[in-house]
């Protein structure tokens, strides 16, 4: 850490100078150290009008006082309820008229704090970290409506068993350290926490020497840093507290036996692995690399049918870090099998060391890796923020000298002292059957709640002159198209953000309507064999090609691949091989039937798909083609034909989408895209894909019994009778964005939360299909708050249509969809995901400004009219998945 201080110290007098220094990536960066200590750097990335900044508090769940292990993540949530200058109201306001991200995340030694919006909103975003920066409100009363929400995370994250295990790791991992507890904290300790004792948490650590911004984007770093100065220069610096001690100890080996509400059973053995602050942070990465890599003995069982799926994982903090191996296994079927072959697994690492050539390929791949953090506004700012605030190095560029140096005879010594039996943790989560849906009886009760005045937030001067103008936002998309002459379309849109090329693709298949009667599962079957090789290449040879141009590739009805610019050619060719010429062999065939067959035994009795397939048969008529599903004996029914059969029918190249996104000329790719699939060919009339139209529901409710689960997962759901082309879409969007969009400032996140504290989080959306649509609203919350929080929605609803939408409130949601146009082409993956889905509903590829300029005419009485028409506030069908209810 010394050493990054020196460095960014260096720093100062260019970064003052207002000098940009060069990366050797080519990146503009510039970097400075203000007097008061906070250390800022700045990343010029021009790939869309957008901004990232996070704030690095060098601060979080290891600095807590003792007995109260959430207090860091208490106070992360009360940073959004308000500071001098700036209520939590008007905090909210801003936040959602920037129409991006605004958010906070909690780790052991790091708490951060990001916005990502418009470039043209720097300045708010700056603003406003500034002042949360100097202090907060804390209030008692705002304290007290908080830790009700904070509560139902905490309730939400108990309900899953991977957390209860995780938890448990740690503390068996970690004892005696300030790892021996995750920074989530406790119901209990929550209830005896003070505004008094967060705000002393504030005063100590929240202070600019001990911040990290970081800012990515496109802008011009030095008027940006002069922007820094201004609004942080004269916070005062302060003096911090000692920090915890770290004092690891050899932990005894331990085995955790949970019950699990998933389809299918787990098994896992944890170990202790070198923080991203050790000398050997690179050695450790690269093993996670190679304990997970598709050609390693654990990815193996999943491919040899001794798990339905095998592999590896890390989660590195900054002095210590997690490895995790896993094995998956049938629901009803025996873990033990699994557990042995995964505990040899780890044993011959340990003592007979790993595949130097799987050494080689996780260097490779982990340096391409760095290249494509480039395609992304966010990922960038992130890549600095891991560097400088918890990896404690100069740069991103510094890992990747690390890794560079690292030698298959150190990931052996690490994995020698590693992978000890003897301290391993071990954990089998067991699907257990929490009962079939049940007909609800109503959420009962006589409580009812008043109206919720909109009153319109009046915001500083410096924020309402930033949002007073409403405009369309230039993008920065503009694709050149080709149909080939097989029928196959195909995208392209220049970025030269990175030497990196990415293809998104799909082909247009429904198993719902293509499958012949009982082949259910069919797709799913032919979907696992893809991995399995080619008819030239089985699966090693393919993994190890691919692995050899540091390529990442997928096949199936959803297709996709990753590469640098340099292997494009090599690429394509690859990944032609497996979406064209699948093997298919007899011997996957087997494997894959017998892993699919087990993992729906365990759906089919799952809550989360009882819960859904309930919701869906209340909504659709009997017999709907959208209600089939495979079964057990559905998937025992199929044959090596039936799925060869399947594939000849359904992938076709008139009904396929290729996108191409990345450093490379559009003739260029059309010519290779053309070579790798021109010989594609279709035959026949093409295939219906769309399921038809269906009438209005009729409400109802229903419960699907989790005993594993603490909180209640709601699901309110009605068919709507707009379909993706009626324009009555845009005006339904535009009053959802009132309703449930901008999370903080949204009427429902106002009324179940920020005021009554019943749930943790609340979201709306429409889905708009061909011929049938459907409206949701889901949150969860305790039991005994299901009730008021579904009247509330209801409530709202009808407010929609009782009263126009008020003119503020309309401002801002068409403000934040406005805004949220840039920042869907702020990364590779968004720009090339929106452009094929957009392809796939044939949509025009410029439909975000179509929207926009509809956005821009619509009025109150448009939004208030839509939902009067459209909308069935008292229809809804209500699935509950839970606790049992009490009689």
């Amino acid at each position: 850490m010394k050493k990054t201080l020196k460095l960014l110290a260096g720093a100062v007098s260019l970064a003052l100078a207002g000098t940009v220094a060069a990366q050797p990536d080519g990146a503009d960066v510039l970097r400075a150290t203000l007097d008061n200590g906070l250390r800022v750097v700045i990343v010029r990335d021009a790939l869309a009008p957008v901004v990232t900044t996070e704030v690095n508090y060098l601060v979080g769940s290891d600095e807590v006082p003792e007995g109260f292990p959430g207090t860091a993540h208490a106070l992360e949530h009360m940073m959004f309820r308000g500071s001098p200058g700036l209520s939590k109201d008007q905090l909210a306001a801003v936040a959602a008229n920037m129409g991006g991200e605004f958010n906070a995340d909690t780790t052991q030694g790091v708490t951060q704090y990001y916005f990502m919006a418009p470039e043209q909103d720097l300045d708010v975003a700056l603003h406003a970290e500034a002042l949360r920066m100097r202090g907060l409100d804390l209030a008692d009363a705002e304290w007290a409506k908080e830790r009700g929400a904070i509560e139902q995370e905490v309730s939400r994250d108990l309900s899953s068993p991977d957390y209860k295990f995780y938890s448990q790791l740690q503390e068996q991992l970690f004892e005696g350290t300030p790892y021996a507890h995750t920074p989530l904290g406790t119901r209990e300790s929550f209830d005896k926490t003070t505004a008094a004792m967060l705000r002393e948490f504030h005063d100590h650590w929240y202070a600019p020497n001990n911040a990290i911004l970081v800012i990515a984007g496109d802008v011009d770093p030095a008027a940006t840093l002069d922007k820094v100065k201004a609004q942080f220069g004269d916070i005062p610096r302060r003096e911090l507290p000692a920090r915890p001690s770290f004092a690891f100890k050899p932990s005894p080996a331990k085995t955790v036996r949970l019950p699990t509400d998933s389809p299918y059973g787990s098994v896992y053995l944890g170990y202790r692995l070198p923080g991203m602050r050790a000398e050997d942070a690179a050695t450790a990465l690269v093993l996670e690399q190679v304990m997970a890599s598709q050609r390693a003995p654990l990815f193996g069982m999943g491919m040899t049918g001794k798990a339905l799926f095998g592999g590896f994982f890390g989660q590195f903090m900054p002095e210590a870090g997690i490895g995790m191996a896993v094995g998956i296994f049938p629901r009803g079927g025996d873990p033990q099998p699994v557990l042995k072959q995964m505990q040899a697994i780890m044993a011959e690492a340990a003592e007979k060391g790993v595949d130097p050539a799987l050494v080689e390929a996780a260097k490779r791949n982990s340096i391409a890796s760095m290249e494509f953090k480039k395609n992304s506004v966010s990922g960038l700012a992130h890549a600095w923020s891991q560097a400088l605030a918890f990896q404690g190095v100069d740069s991103p560029d510094a890992m990747k000298q690390a890794l560079e140096a690292v030698t298959p005879a150190m990931v052996n010594a690490l994995a020698k002292r590693s992978f000890d039996p003897a301290h391993a943790v071990t954990a089998i989560l067991t699907p257990e059957s929490s009962g079939k849906p049940v007909e609800g009886k109503g959420f009962g009760g006589a409580e009812s709640f008043a109206s919720s005045p909109d009153k319109p937030v009046a915001l500083p001067d410096w924020a309402t002159q930033a949002f007073a103008k409403l405009e369309l936002p230039r993008s920065t998309i503009h694709p050149t198209v080709y149909t080939l002459s097989n029928g196959l379309r195909l995208i392209v849109q220049p970025e030269d953000i990175s030497e990196t090329v990415t293809v998104f693709g799909r082909v247009k298949t429904n198993q719902d309507l293509q499958a012949a009667p009982g082949d259910d599962g069919v797709a799913d079957v032919l979907g696992g064999m893809f991995p399995f090789g080619t008819a030239s290449l089985d699966r090693l040879q393919l993994q190890q090609a691919l692995d050899e141009i540091s390529a990442k590739e997928t096949a199936g009805a959803a297709f996709s691949l990753a590469v640098p610019a340099a292997h494009f050619e090599q690429g394509m060719k690859l990944l032609a091989d497996n979406e064209l010429h699948p093997a298919l062999p007899a011997q996957a065939f087997a494997v894959v039937k017998q892993q699919t067959a087990g993992f729906v035994a365990g759906q089919v009795q799952s809550p989360d798909f009882l819960a859904e397939l309930g919701l869906q048969q209340a909504l659709l008529p009997k017999g709907d083609a959208q209600l089939r599903h495979a079964t057990p004996q559905s998937v025992a029914g199929l044959s090596l034909d039936k799925v060869k059969n399947y594939y000849a029918q359904t992938f076709r190249p008139d009904m396929t989408v290729m996108v191409i996104v990345g450093k490379i000329d559009p003739a260029q790719a059309k010519q290779v895209v053309e070579q790798t699939f021109g010989g594609w060919q279709a035959s026949g009339a093409k295939p219906v894909v769309e399921y038809g139209a269906v009438p209005a529901n009729k409400p109802g409710r229903l419960h699907v019994p989790d005993a594993s689960a603490s909180q209640d997962s709601v699901q309110m759901a009605q068919t709507v009778d707009v379909t993706r082309s009626d324009d009555v879409r845009f005006a339904l969007n535009l009053g959802d964005q009132v309703l449930g969009g901008g999370f903080y400032a949204s009427r429902l996140y106002r009324d179940l939360r920020d005021k009554r504290g019943l749930v943790y989080n609340v979201s709306t959306g429409f889905d708009f299909s061909k011929h049938r649509s459907t409206y949701g609203v889901s949150f969860g919350s305790d039991p005994d708050k299901v009730a008021p929080a579904a009247k509330l929605v209801v409530q709202d609803l009808k407010q929609m249509q009782d009263e126009p939408v008020s003119d503020s409130d309309l401002s801002r949601a068409k403000g934040i969809l406005l805004r949220q146009i840039p920042l869907g082409e702020s990364s590779i993956d968004a720009i090339g995901g929106q452009l094929l889905s957009y392809a796939i509903e044939d949509k025009p590829l410029d439909e975000s400004s179509i929207a926009g300029q509809r956005y821009l005419q619509l009025s109150a009485a448009d939004v208030q009219q839509a939902y009067k028409q459209h909308v069935r506030p008292d229809d809804f069908v209500i699935a509950v998945k839970g606790p049992a209810p009490k009689p």
